[in-house]
């Protein structure tokens, strides 16, 4: 088992507009933060099944995600692994599917950590293109601050750094040809 309890997961398809805000969301907190405990973060791109491992070896996962939920474009949801499992409507794409597939099985095992997802609601997961709607963009902060209440409310404390990156340079990164800066 690995020194770390707590594991955050940034999960989507970055190529499909604001299907990929849980990477960057992920990236985010890596390049912005430190944690005390310390905390595994994950691109954890269309994972899917493999997620499993996750839950089978954290006692502590945190899912960034996008939530199909019948709601205004930056809604921004925590929810907990057990009403994830009954919300039928939120399996809209392909990891959707898994996460809560993978939440079932494990459920059903000896071990499985606490699992929450913090999600937003996507303005756009169809159009081919490597960045975010400005919607999505404007509630971004959000997202990061509901996921960094979820680790407080774990005993974890987030620590800005000195130096830190935007949303947009690591959008940008990502975009590149080569993602060196990434």
């Amino acid at each position: 088992m690995q020194e770390n309890t707590t594991v955050v997961i940034g999960v989507g398809n970055i190529l499909f507009k604001d299907e990929g805000v849980g990477i960057y969301a992920a990236k985010y907190l890596e390049e912005n933060y430190d944690f005390s405990p310390a905390v595994d973060i994950v691109d954890g791109g269309t994972l899917g099944f493999k997620l499993m491992t996750y839950y089978q070896s954290y006692d502590k996962v945190v899912i960034l995600d996008t939530v199909s939920i019948e709601d205004d474009a930056g809604s921004v949801y925590n929810l907990p692994a057990d009403a994830l499992m009954g919300l039928g409507s939120y399996r809209q794409t392909a990891h959707e599917v898994e996460v809560v597939e993978m939440l079932e099985i494990c459920s059903m095992l000896d071990k499985m950590a606490e699992v929450s997802v913090i999600g937003i609601v996507p303005e756009d997961i169809e159009s081919v293109d490597i960045d975010m709607t400005p919607t999505l963009k404007e509630s971004f902060d959000g997202l990061i601050r509901a996921t960094l209440k979820e680790l407080e409310n774990s005993g974890i404390r987030a620590i800005q750094k000195a130096k830190t990156k935007s949303l947009d340079a690591i959008v940008r990164a990502y975009n590149s040809p080569t993602m060196a800066s990434v």
